[in-house]
């Protein structure tokens, strides 16, 4: 499954975001290894009609505070953890640094090849992508959306190559396709 290797990419992408700032790597840490806690099997409904309808945000909200503790996270830095979880998303308003360099990076993997990658993956097996046309409306969306919602100066340096890899390949997919996808 595409989530087992989004945290690690997360995470080392929020490390260069994070690079010469005040950020707190744990709570970053924490919160992007839970964030999307609500996508995994055993964690999400399966029925498809609830699974449509699945706040998977703040079911990882939920549930990180008693993950934190089993780790002997420091209680402190729990509640920023979960603010960050909370606004991680591209329409959210993060309130601290961490959570805007999650979100930012967030939408970073929401860009680029990866973003390819991950979004037809799950064609045919997620509740958004029926076809490929899902898909390409998807990573259509996310090309003329998301790079005016990055905050930060380094994630808007590093989100120009990912949009002009998408960029391109949405204009091949076009070509080769004739719209017939």
């Amino acid at each position: 499954m595409e989530k087992f290797s989004h945290q690690p990419r997360l995470y080392a992408l929020a490390r260069q975001i994070a690079a010469g700032t005040y950020a707190d790597d744990d709570v970053l840490f924490a919160a992007i290894y839970l964030h999307d806690l609500g996508v995994f099997v055993g964690h999400r409904p399966e029925d498809p009609e609830q699974l449509a309808r699945w706040d998977n945000t703040a079911y990882a909200m939920q549930q990180a505070p008693a993950v934190l503790q089993r780790i002997g996270f420091p209680q402190e830095k729990v509640a920023r953890v979960v603010e960050c979880i909370a606004h991680h998303q591209p329409h959210a308003e993060p309130e601290s640094l961490e959570a805007t360099i999650l979100r930012d990076a967030d939408i970073l993997e929401q860009l680029g090849a990866v973003a390819v990658l991950r979004t037809v993956c799950k064609v045919g097996r997620d509740t958004r992508f029926h076809t490929f046309a899902g898909a390409i409306g998807s990573l259509n969306r996310a090309l003329n959306t998301l790079p005016q919602q990055i905050r930060t100066d380094r994630a808007r340096e590093l989100a120009a190559p990912r949009i002009e890899v998408l960029r391109s390949f949405l204009k091949a997919a076009q070509q080769e396709s004739g719209g017939e996808l």
